[in-house]
């Protein structure tokens, strides 16, 4: 739960020049498309469009009205150890 400033404990970006200290990261079942205009439409700022990073998800990142900022994604293809390598640069060793 993200809530609003209730006490001197408790801020919100709007209080800290619109500087977060952490951001949330949401992951759906349904469509990532959808959730982003949805979101939009109820005031959020979208900060990035839904695209298709290499690691398998559809993602957006959006700031709501308090100035919090989110990470929602939707699994959409199989993580691939090969493409995040080829993505990044980096080996990539999978335990388990």
């Amino acid at each position: 739960m993200v809530g609003n400033e209730r006490s001197a404990d408790t801020v919100s970006p709007a209080s800290t020049a619109g500087k977060n200290t952490q951001t949330m990261h949401v992951h759906i079942d349904s469509d990532v498309d959808a959730h982003c205009a949805k979101a939009r439409a109820a005031g959020a700022v979208v900060l990035d469009e839904p695209a298709d990073p290499f690691y398998g998800d559809r993602t957006y990142y959006a700031r709501d009205l308090e100035g919090h900022i989110w990470t929602f994604s939707q699994s959409v293809a199989p993580f691939s150890v090969e493409k995040s390598e080829k993505a990044t640069g980096l080996k990539i060793e999978v335990f388990g």
